[in-house]
This record gives C-alpha cells, structure tokens and sequence, in this order.
C-alpha cells in the first residue's frame, strides 16, 4: 500500500484513448474553465424578488451527473450555512417546502422527468425556484413562471461531464443572497486547483493512469469521509460505472465501520481477486476518521488485490474536493482506455429513458 505518487508535466498531452466519440477526455480537460464560466454566467443572473424573500430550507433537486451538484452543495454548506440543505432525488418534494424555500433545480438537458416534476411542484408550493439547466422543459417552466435560469453551455455532451457549469451556481447564489460567505473566494480557490491538477494528470506520467493501471480489470470500492470526500467517493464511483462500465462501490468513514467491514469476514479468496480498495483522503480529516481509515486497511489488505491512497491537495475543503474530482474522472477515463471502451455514450441509460417515454 503506497501513496499514488505525483510529477508535475512540462506540457499537456493530447488524449491517449483509443476511443472516445464524445470527446470526454476534452471535456473531463476542461473543467477548470468550465467552473470558471459557470461563475461568470452566475454573476450576470438576475435574482429579482428572491434577493428580498426570507429563506429559512434550501432543497436541491437532480439526478445522475446533474443531482450530485446538490450534494456538493448540501456537503460544502452544512458546517456555514444558518438553514438547512435538503437533497431530492426523486419526483416528490418534502412536505416543508413553501414561500420561505429556495429551490435550486438542476438538469442538463432541462428534461430529466423527476426533476421537471418536482420544480413543477415546488413553483406550485410557492417556493422561490432557481433553475440551472441547458433548456429543454425546466429553462421553459422557470421562463413562464419568471424564475431566474443559469443556462448550462448546450455542448456538453453528458450531463456527468458538467460538474463545474452545474455544481458552481447554486453556491454563487446562495452568497449572494447572504446565506453563503465565502463560496466566491473558495470557488476561485477551487479552479486554481484545478487547473494545476489537470495539467498533472495530462502530462507524461500522470497519477490517474497509474491508479487506473493499480485497479486493472477489477472492480474499484471507493472510501471516503464525512462531507466533500464522501461526495467525491460518489462521484468516482458513478464515473467508473458510466465511463469506463465499470462496476464500483463506495461509502464512507466512520458508517462503514458500523457494517461494511463485518462483510469482509468470508470469501476473501474472491474479493482478492475482484476489488480494490481505493482511499480518498484530505488535509482537514478529523483525527479519530484517519485511525478508523488505518484499521480498515490493515483489516482488508489480506482480502483485496490492492489499497490505492489518493490525497487531496488544495487551499480549503472546496478545492481539495475538485482535486479527487478531476483525478477520479481521469482515472476512469483511463480505465475506459485501458479495455478499448468508449467513455462518452451510455445506452442502457438511454434504452431506460426510452422505456420510460423520456428524453
């Protein structure tokens, strides 16, 4: 077990894979000037009467590559924020929401079904609604009713592939309305990491084709810790299943020691075979949630093909978040590459919307 080790590149280097007929790997590059973007747009918004509605609950709806910006958003402003954040990720709203909530409601493509449904509901409810979408339904809904829209770039090809257009405004937002301070300077903060990270990890020895090369042909399970790395710990994991196919697992410290581990008690010839224990670790981690991460490694080392350690770097919580981001949308990239898989197009996802009668 070892550190994944880190050399920075004199140059960027042009995509490596195989295959890649959505450009992924451009557009996986390009975050940092994707989140930089999606502040400029943010700024420009008019926000009207919201500016002087009194908000006691913030609720974020979405789902997939869209609905995780909520849960950056929930993880990044629980320990700042006076009102709670609730995540929705489904068609039916809390029964709390009414005039006092702000609703922020994000799709990619403005036609996720749950989400067109619950942003229906909360505007019915008389919730103050914020959409941030590339069109379709929820831009439409939100224009008739006169809520304010932060329009996603219509280019990107997947939603998982818009993490900084649609993660980023809702916090802008919430500064601005007083309810978040701080968020522009760590925002800042965060795509300064970023584009220090990416120029690493397309460079020549980059560190995400290294932790992809550790977890080969097995399945990654993904360790995070309270808050943002346990967002992130959900991110690599759903980048594995959609890029590279990929089955893969996470959760978080200290939950997992109150019942995952017990699940490693037999069948440790087949789990040494078929998983690797991937860590992801940072500079704020609570003391008592780093011993818990080392016995869980000396438990399992016996009973995995690997343990791979990534550790955040970044100035605050925010950038150091964004920094296992674009290492695990790399990782997964190359993953993808390393089996000739195409990252970009996800039929069986599109073959359940079309069973659905969605788009």
């Amino acid at each position: 077990m070892s550190p994944v080790g880190e050399e920075r590149p004199t140059s960027r280097a042009l995509s490596p894979l195989p295959v890649d007929s959505l450009s992924m790997w451009e557009m996986t590059a390009g975050l940092p000037e994707q989140a930089a973007a999606a502040a400029a747009t943010t700024a420009d918004v008019q926000l009207g009467q919201i500016e002087s509605r009194p908000i006691t609950n913030v609720v974020a709806l979405g789902m997939g590559g869209s609905g995780i910006s909520g849960d950056v958003l929930a993880a990044f402003a629980a320990p700042a924020m006076a009102v709670p954040v609730t995540v929705v990720k489904s068609y039916d709203l809390p029964g709390f929401v009414g005039p006092d909530s702000l609703v922020f409601a994000v799709s990619c493509s403005g036609n996720t079904e749950e989400t067109v449904a619950a942003a229906t509901a909360a505007m019915e409810a008389g919730a103050a609604v914020v959409a941030v979408t590339g069109g379709g339904q929820l831009a439409r809904l939100a224009e008739d009713a006169g809520a304010p829209v932060v329009h996603v770039p219509g280019d990107i090809p997947q939603p998982r592939a818009a993490l900084g257009a649609m993660a980023v405004p809702p916090l802008l937002v919430l500064e601005r309305l007083g309810l978040l301070a701080g968020a522009g300077a760590a925002v800042g903060r965060a795509i300064d990491q970023l584009s220090r990270r990416r120029d690493r990890l397309t460079g020549a020895r980059s560190p995400a084709e290294e932790v992809a090369r550790r977890i080969g042909r097995t399945s990654p399970l993904i360790h995070g810790s309270p808050g943002l790395t346990g967002v992130a710990a959900q991110r690599w994991k759903t980048q594995v299943n959609e890029n590279a196919k990929c089955p893969a697992f996470y959760s978080a410290q200290p939950e997992l020691c109150h019942n995952e581990i017990a699940g490693w008690g037999v069948n440790g010839d087949v789990t040494r075979q078929t998983l690797t224990l991937v860590t992801l670790r940072h500079d704020d981690e609570d003391s008592r949630i780093a011993r818990r991460f080392a016995l869980v490694e000396d438990l399992v080392l016996e009973i995995v093909a690997d343990i791979v350690e990534v550790r955040a770097e970044g100035d605050g919580v925010l950038a150091q978040f964004f920094d296992l981001v674009i290492t695990g949308d790399f990782v997964s990239l190359h993953m993808a590459g390393q089996q000739g898989v195409d990252p970009g197009p996800v039929p069986v996802l599109t073959e359940i919307k079309e069973a659905l009668g969605g788009s």
